[in-house]
């Protein structure tokens, strides 16, 4: 029997990153899976700033909440944007921009994680101070950041995300995920 592919048994949402900077050759092949994502009708509507120098970084990292003050050591810092009319647009408000985008950040994940590194998408950040600190136009949706790095000790990080660093990773069950040949109401 087939088991599940090992990026995706190995990927979390990891905090505790090293400074080191990630070479641009694993960066190239990183985001040449995220484009080998699936869109509607081969759109590709994702769109990726990558921040890896120390003033774009600082302007990412200034618009990091709180909460996520351990994605500043990480040496490369990614926002996720996209729009609307860069993919298919359905009837019934299926607007498939952001599912599209969403498929390839998992693809960034997965190569990320099979090179060894940490990738993290955040949704701690404030989207308006991107937008200033970057020029992004309104009608682009930023969608997250994601911090990609190498592996650290975790010392920087705080109580609970030290105790999250080794915690076994919850899963719903596929009972409570999964219904088969009828519709529940979702609880």
């Amino acid at each position: 029997m087939a088991e599940i592919i090992q990026e995706i048994q190995d990927r979390r949402a990891r905090r505790g990153y090293r400074e080191a900077p990630v070479d641009r050759a694993t960066l190239g092949r990183i985001f040449t899976a995220a484009t080998m994502a699936p869109s509607c009708s081969n759109k590709q509507p994702w769109r990726f700033l990558l921040c890896d120098k120390e003033e774009a970084l600082a302007k990412a990292r200034h618009a990091l909440n709180g909460g996520n003050y351990w994605a500043k050591v990480a040496p490369v810092l990614v926002v996720v944007t996209t729009r609307d009319e860069l993919d298919c647009q359905l009837e019934d408000d299926r607007n498939y921009a952001q599912f599209d985008t969403g498929m390839s950040v998992m693809a960034l994940m997965l190569q990320a994680t099979r090179e060894g590194l940490y990738a993290h998408p955040m949704a701690g950040f404030d989207p308006a101070r991107i937008r200033e600190s970057f020029h992004i136009e309104p009608e682009t949706r930023v969608i997250t950041i994601i911090a990609i790095g190498h592996p650290g000790d975790g010392a920087n990080l705080n109580e609970k995300h030290a105790e999250s660093e080794r915690s076994a990773r919850q899963r719903r069950p596929l009972e409570e995920v999964i219904q088969w040949n009828h519709w529940a109401p979702l609880s």
